[in-house]
């Protein structure tokens, strides 16, 4: 049994809240010195973006400039389904990570327990954009937006096309277990892999957009993504989505 189990049933008779605190202290404490390596905060506060997953070492690599800023970050998932109790690890996680960051989440469960200084969470789904724009509305500009909610390929697009816009330019839009995009029981492709209805589908046709200014297409109208879409990673089951600038010309004139 870990010291956090035992912390946990030692304080059982405490109120949920309070006994959250009480490992809140002792997580810190025992990361000090550790705040930059997100596998060991993965570990620490129990979110499989570390070990089930192996997402940290992407996002140590594209999120390291943010770290010491003063960032909103949307992590669209808390975890835990119906558990009023469950779930919110990753979002300790970026709180530790992030020391001057403001944490935020949606989730279509009640999660509002898990909410502690620096995270608040919203209760609605990642689909009903009346409800993302009142959550954007009270957030205010997002530097950061990580979509590890439902994960079916709708949601997903959906989501993306919505909130995207809405990033700040030189924000960082991430988009995880994109193994839906193969899972019928998602409504994925395994067969068609250029199925614009699927996640991975729908992002890979938007790499051309990178080189919109190479296109020999006279009457070509470049889109919002083309011009506001600087880079795109791929990694296995993860993508990182760059906000910028698309205005580098093409060295050889048409």
């Amino acid at each position: 049994m870990g010291l956090l189990e035992i912390l946990d049933g030692r304080f059982a008779h405490l109120p949920f809240k309070k006994r959250r605190k009480i490992i809140e202290k002792v997580n810190y404490f025992r990361s000090i010195g550790k705040s930059s390596d997100l596998n060991f905060l993965a570990t620490l506060y129990k979110t499989d973006k570390w070990g089930k997953h192996f997402y940290t070492q992407h996002y140590k690599n594209h999120f390291l400039p943010f770290r010491n800023q003063r960032i909103n970050l949307l992590e669209i998932g808390v975890g835990g389904y119906d558990d009023p109790h469950q779930g919110g690890g990753s979002l300790r996680m970026w709180k530790r990570f992030f020391s001057k960051g403001k944490i935020y989440s949606i989730d279509i469960q009640d999660k509002s327990l898990l909410q502690e200084n620096r995270i608040r969470i919203f209760q609605g789904s990642q689909v009903d954009v009346e409800f993302l724009d009142k959550v954007v509305g009270d957030i205010g500009e997002l530097d950061l937006i990580i979509d590890d909610g439902s994960h079916l390929n709708e949601h997903v697009i959906t989501t993306f096309k919505h909130l995207f816009p809405k990033l700040k330019t030189g924000g960082i839009y991430v988009i995880e277990d994109v193994q839906t995009s193969y899972w019928p029981s998602f409504l994925g492709d395994s067969v068609n892999l250029n199925n614009l209805s699927t996640s991975m589908g729908f992002f890979k046709s938007l790499t051309d957009g990178l080189n919109f200014t190479e296109f020999k297409l006279d009457d070509y109208q470049p889109t919002y993504y083309d011009k506001n879409i600087v880079s795109m990673h791929f990694y296995h089951n993860l993508i990182f989505i760059h906000k910028g600038q698309n205005n580098e010309p093409s060295n050889i004139p048409k």
